[in-house]
């Protein structure tokens, strides 16, 4: 089931002729060499598979290529160019915000969707949303005062 699909990877259009059927996951660190999402477990779960389609975090590898037509995706590849993320490593360096090395890029990019929809978060808000994305190996008071930081800073800048 061959199709050509267009959409925006990393802010480059793009169109690419493939089975439709197949996982984003498997198009993007295949077709496009981007192994920033890493592919460990089959269950789905871990934010170690996480992109921005649209401004929302989506698990690559629930999600068929033919799904993206038209779509503007994300990777960390393309999110470590941006303003954005330098504003958040440096706040995460100054914060000593450590994550579980596998994890972390699907944390990064929680991170900046929510720090997108909530530009000025108070700290039970960022608590709230830590609970839901931090990964088993580590805790999260670090973490929060790095995603406070940057988002005072985002907003200073």
């Amino acid at each position: 089931m061959e199709k050509s699909i267009h959409f925006i990877l990393n802010n480059r259009k793009y169109i690419i002729k493939t089975d439709s059927r197949r996982r984003l996951l498997d198009v993007l660190r295949e077709d496009f060499n981007l192994k920033g999402m890493k592919d460990e477990w089959e269950e789905g779960k871990c934010g170690a598979y996480s992109v921005i389609i649209d401004g929302e975090l989506i698990n690559a590898s629930l999600v068929s290529i033919g799904s993206i037509e038209g779509k503007w995706v994300m990777t960390i590849e393309g999110y470590r160019k941006t303003r954005r993320f330098e504003i958040l490593k440096e706040a995460f360096e100054k914060a000593h915000s450590v994550e579980f090395g596998f994890s972390t890029n699907g944390m990064i990019m929680a991170i900046e969707v929510f720090l997108s929809n909530n530009p000025k978060p108070n700290e039970k808000k960022i608590k709230d949303f830590i609970k839901e994305n931090i990964d088993n190996c580590t805790g999260y008071n670090r973490i929060v005062e790095g995603i406070k930081m940057a988002a005072q800073a985002a907003n200073e800048g």
